[in-house]
């Protein structure tokens, strides 16, 4: 069950022209805090009525990094909905799919290997962003394709998933052989919140929902200068940093709600930057505050 209802009402008494007004303040905001920082930065922002009111590179690709991962979680849910598994359903996961080069909090905690659900692999994956938890997921799935087709089933575009965690991993230009748009981002937010032609069951919805609010990575993006305890429901990504000290993805994407439960979504995607880490998220952090204050200011 969602906490807050589904408001329609964010833009009701508010003319064309004002919009466009606070709009390209927004812009100007987000302009300033990305202007000065040798990096490429994809924004799409939209209102809880579901409409786009912004974005900027929202057209270009960028490399997913973990993002990925909720649109597994949601192809792997839509597969249960179908009866094919069950969240119940328990996979083992042997030591030897326990990679030592790839992140993984269930390596961490089972060094020799577990038997675990879906549901408890699905956690890891989504919370912690575990790669060992996403490949098993995959393969269970039968591959990468399943979840490529899920979306184009549902006529989500700008969206390519073409290899795994490990791939991915082990070699820095094959990453950008996973790639989305700021804009499709945001579209399969809006898509999932409003569960636009039923992309999954209410149950499994509920499940991915509660997931997300519980993700434990990039504390310092979207929600860093956030009031504290600011509902965000979000996935992240990050590429490291290469030897040559080039960025290719420091990402952060999802649902933020307002005092008064509203909500706006937003995804933002840092790549090809010679910035570190910390600026990298700063400028994230920075742009959901600017995005948190104009919405806050609108009518409401």
């Amino acid at each position: 069950m969602k906490l807050f209802p589904v408001s329609f009402l964010l833009f009701l008494f508010v003319t064309h022209q004002t919009l466009a007004q606070t709009t390209d303040s927004l812009r100007q905001k987000i302009q300033q805090i990305v202007s000065t920082k040798n990096a490429i930065v994809g924004v799409s922002i939209a209102g809880d009525n579901g409409k786009d009111t912004l974005s900027m590179n929202g057209d270009r690709h960028f490399p997913l990094q973990s993002v990925f991962k909720f649109h597994i979680a949601l192809a792997v849910l839509a597969e249960i909905d179908k009866g094919k598994f069950t969240l119940s359903q328990k996979i083992r996961i042997e030591k030897k799919d326990l990679l030592p080069n790839l992140h993984s909090p269930i390596r961490e905690k089972y060094p020799d290997g577990a038997t675990l659900t879906i549901s408890q692999i699905m956690e890891y994956m989504v919370t912690e962003s575990d790669n060992v938890g996403c490949d098993v997921l995959l393969k269970l799935m039968g591959g990468l394709s399943v979840v490529e087709e899920y979306f184009i089933k549902n006529n989500i575009k700008d969206l390519a998933i073409k290899i795994n965690e490990q791939t991915q991993q082990a070699n820095w230009d094959l990453q950008f052989q996973n790639w989305t748009t700021a804009k499709a981002a945001n579209e399969v937010l809006i898509r999932f919140y409003f569960n636009t032609s039923k992309l999954l069951s209410k149950k499994s919805h509920d499940f991915i929902w509660t997931l997300m609010k519980k993700t434990t990575t990039g504390k310092a993006r979207l929600r860093a200068e956030l009031p504290e305890n600011s509902i965000v429901a979000h996935k992240t990504g990050s590429s490291g940093t290469n030897k040559e000290g080039l960025t290719a993805a420091v990402n952060d994407i999802g649902i933020v709600f307002l005092p008064d439960g509203r909500y706006f979504f937003i995804s933002v995607f840092v790549t090809n930057s010679t910035e570190t880490l910390a600026v990298n998220e700063k400028m994230i952090a920075a742009i959901a505050k600017a995005s948190w204050d104009y919405f806050n200011s609108q009518a409401k």
